[in-house]
């Protein structure tokens, strides 16, 4: 088992700010800033939680008792994608291993979806995305010969959230709730194996 205390500093910091009731606008930067320290070190993830699977795996590392905000590592298996979808909460990524692209979507009812902007995050990028209607994309793994591992955290327990994919050739939504691939979570408050 690696040390998951940074993770364990993190949702304590996380759960500060989510103390103060900060803006969309402040979660966003000050929690950015909070993941970019988290993700600057590739030692604390369970490797139960960073197994691939046969489509992307949505592992729960931790949610807020009151889910004002989740931590969820993704793990992209070669050639995995999600299906367009949105959030409705703002959210953070931030690249742990290998790398991700992510298409922003536009639907237009009745017409196929249009791409916009395209981005690629690498090792230690982090990248926020706002709660609104026009927060609908795909992301995919960039690297075709190995898995890829990033970190989401979210406005909310992302897993319970009613959200919508869309068809990408007609722009109609489907209402979904992703739920999470793993059944326990890191027991983050057990420092026996601290001591050394």
């Amino acid at each position: 088992m690696p040390d998951i205390s940074r993770l364990r500093r993190y949702i304590q910091a996380m759960t500060r700010l989510a103390d103060q009731d900060p803006s969309e606008a402040r979660w966003l930067s000050e929690g950015e800033a909070l993941l970019a320290d988290l993700i600057a070190h590739d030692d604390w993830l369970p490797e139960a939680l960073a197994e691939p699977g046969p489509t992307y795996r949505q592992y729960l590392l931790h949610c807020d008792p009151l889910e004002r905000f989740s931590v969820v590592s993704f793990v992209w298996g070669i050639g995995q994608r999600t299906p367009i979808h949105n959030h409705k909460v703002w959210g953070l990524v931030g690249m742990l291993r290998g790398a991700e692209v992510s298409v922003t979507m536009h639907p237009e009812p009745g017409k196929p979806m249009r791409e916009g902007q395209v981005d690629r995050l690498t090792p230690g990028q982090v990248v926020g995305v706002g709660s609104g209607e026009e927060d609908v994309h795909w992301v995919e793994n960039a690297i075709p010969d190995r898995p890829s591992i990033s970190i989401h955290v979210y406005g909310g327990n992302i897993g319970a959230i009613e959200r919508h994919v869309f068809d990408g050739a007609t722009s109609a939504r489907k209402r979904f709730v992703s739920g999470y691939t793993n059944s326990v979570v890191p027991n983050l408050w057990d420092r026996s194996a601290e001591l050394v």
